[in-house]
């Protein structure tokens, strides 16, 4: 990662806290690496100018698979 980090203080839901604690604990990752995911969805579902990445990349995805069907349907 070679990432450096800023520690900062905030306040959060209870259960909001225990469920992203939970889903790291499932995942074995750390608690901060699941925030830092869920703060980089919430900032780019706020970028109004571009769609999500990996929506993007979804829909590449499923053309490259599918293409003949997709225009066989259109049809």
């Amino acid at each position: 990662m070679g990432k450096s980090r800023k520690k900062f203080s905030s306040q959060a839901d209870p259960e909001l806290l225990a469920e992203l604690r939970g889903i790291a604990g499932n995942e074995g990752r750390q608690f901060q690496a699941v925030l830092e995911d869920a703060m980089r969805d919430y900032i780019e579902r706020r970028a109004k100018d571009r769609p999500r990445r990996h929506v993007l990349e979804a829909l590449g995805e499923s053309l490259e698979d599918f293409d003949d069907l997709y225009r066989e349907l259109a049809k």
